[in-house]
């Protein structure tokens, strides 16, 4: 008769004792980990729960850091423009005015004053401007104290190739018509007289004698006031405008590029041998790349501001995360109580801070490059938004978030779970 016993199976009833028991089982334990998404999880949870107090600490970051990437990014575009106004000037160009001095001399430039400088080796083409003191006018019908701030130059042929000045329609004047009453205008002066174009032979009423409008020139970044103006020939100047004879009032020079030096220091000798401390000889490119200079100091002090509104933002997400903390005392203890430890509740709250950091960081980088680019065009400028205030700004922020919520984090690290769960 078979027993119970004997049917039951040899892992049961011990059977086989040939081959020994079988050791108990060993339980290891393992300390518990966060793994990269369980810290972003549990980092934002905050966030997503206080989304008032969230939004208005990112909005203290993302103004310090839009202020930055503004500034950077604006000081960029604008030095873009200048290098561009500088290279469209070239830097061997210079512009000779005459002086107050303390010579015996008469304040003007002497009449051979273009021929005398010509006459220089590395010089490539001279020109000069003169004013002729003379009224612009639409039409006859407007009274002569409506001007609208216009000049009147004369000039001669060679002036457009020494300024590289360009043309937005008609042509300028050659040996033909500077010697009959025609004009070419400045962008400002042609705009404020309405004409747009040279068709249907335009004219303008210059000093009482109408002049045929040939020309209409670019912005001109090598003198400015040339914009303004109306320029005719120096031959039609003394036919129609002026019995005097003709001084001229401010001369260009265009040298070789290694000759620019040399014929700074030889000009006022040559155009004025008798008092040449009476002649001023300046580089128009000088005074954008002083005014470079300058923007260069402001943007130092506009970013040190910056870096004030970015700590003031970075004190408001340490407020925010010291709260956050004594706000959930009884969650870090209960997480302590199951199992977490002081590196996770350290990493949670550091995680919080540096994301709601991230995201001021990002808002303001692309606040910044909003206003760097609508600025820019209103200015007609080149718009440039530096990579570095890009990933500057990004990084800056982080930095701030990670140094704002050490002390929080280090804080609901150090909470025991019994004292925390009573809290």
């Amino acid at each position: 008769m078979t027993t119970i016993g004997n049917r039951l199976p040899n892992r049961l009833t011990g059977g086989n004792h040939n081959r020994g028991t079988t050791p108990p089982a060993k339980f290891e334990v393992r300390p518990s980990r966060l793994r990269l998404g369980d810290i972003l999880r549990v980092g934002s949870i905050g966030l997503r729960t206080r989304r008032l107090r969230t939004a208005l600490s990112t909005v203290g970051v993302a103004i310090g850091i839009a202020a930055m990437v503004g500034v950077l990014g604006l000081s960029a575009s604008s030095r873009e423009d200048l290098q561009q106004q500088i290279r469209a000037l070239g830097t061997n160009l210079l512009q000779v005015e005459a002086g107050q001095g303390f010579g015996r001399g008469s304040g003007t430039l002497p009449d051979t004053s273009v021929a005398m400088t010509s006459r220089i080796g590395a010089v490539t083409s001279v020109s000069s401007l003169t004013t002729i003191d003379a009224t612009v006018r639409r039409t006859d019908l407007v009274s002569e104290g409506i001007t609208g701030g216009i000049s009147v130059f004369a000039t001669d042929t060679g002036l457009l190739d020494t300024l590289h000045a360009t043309l937005a329609d008609g042509a300028w004047f050659n040996d033909a018509t500077s010697a009959y009453p025609t004009t070419v205008l400045g962008s400002t002066a042609a705009r404020q007289l309405g004409v747009r174009d040279v068709a249907d032979g335009q004219r303008v009423y210059i000093g009482g004698q109408w002049f045929t409008v040939i020309g209409i020139l670019d912005p001109v970044d090598a003198a400015s006031g040339i914009d303004r103006a109306a320029l005719v020939g120096t031959t039609t100047a003394q036919t129609w405008l002026t019995d005097d004879t003709l001084s001229p009032g401010t001369i260009y020079v265009r040298t070789a590029d290694n000759g620019i030096d040399a014929v700074r220091n030889v000009l006022p000798a040559t155009i004025n041998p008798e008092t040449p401390e009476e002649v001023e000889v300046s580089r128009p490119s000088d005074v954008l790349a002083a005014q470079e200079a300058a923007n260069t100091a402001f943007t130092s002090l506009f970013l040190g501001l910056g870096a004030v509104a970015l700590l003031v933002g970075g004190i408001g997400i340490a407020n925010v995360m010291v709260i956050a903390v004594i706000e959930r005392r009884s969650e870090i203890g209960l997480r302590r109580a199951l199992g977490a430890t002081r590196a996770h509740i350290r990493r949670q709250f550091l995680t919080e801070a540096l994301l709601l950091a991230f995201a001021g960081g990002v808002t303001g980088v692309a606040i910044g490059a909003v206003v760097t680019a609508v600025y820019a065009r209103i200015k007609g400028w080149t718009i440039e938004v530096p990579p570095i205030a890009i990933g500057g700004g990004i990084v800056a922020a982080l930095v701030i978030g990670a140094v704002a919520g050490l002390y929080p984090a280090t804080r609901a690290a150090r909470l025991a779970p019994t004292e925390a769960l009573r809290s």
